[in-house]
């Protein structure tokens, strides 16, 4: 899933750099780049929530990454919509404005759930010396 929000990402900002530029006023460029920017950076952090959970199998980063899949689908998916319509004559393309905030939503839902996650993570090293089972303890 990453690789495909990384790759669309890279060819959309081409697109947008060299084909979809002379077509596109100053509101509707800062509209294409706001997606561009927030699909690069959370297409980053889901590389590394990805790479994190291969050992651990949270369920928790797990739904983050789902929150972070709803805000790109939401979030950069309604904006680059509403750039395409609005480039090809399309009046009514404001009405994809309403959706946006969920996918806004989304991504602070993810990032508050990776933040929980890592908060609430306790120390394995604590955890053990706790409960006797400290790895590096001489009495066993």
């Amino acid at each position: 899933m990453d690789l495909f929000f990384g790759s669309t990402g890279s060819s959309i900002r081409c697109f947008g750099a060299h084909a979809l530029r002379p077509f596109l006023d100053d509101k509707l460029s800062h509209t294409y780049e706001t997606a561009v920017q927030y699909q690069f950076y959370h297409t980053l952090i889901l590389a590394f929530t990805i790479l994190w959970n291969k050992g651990s199998a949270s369920s928790l980063i797990q739904k983050s990454q789902s929150f972070f899949v709803a805000g790109l689908i939401l979030f950069c998916g309604s904006l680059y919509a509403m750039v395409f319509l609005s480039v090809s004559g399309f009046s009514g393309a404001r009405f994809l404005g309403m959706v946006t905030p969920f996918g806004g939503l989304s991504f602070l839902a993810g990032w508050g759930t990776l933040f929980y996650h890592f908060m609430k993570k306790p120390n394995t090293a604590t955890k053990n010396a706790e409960s006797g089972h400290d790895q590096n303890s001489v009495f066993k």
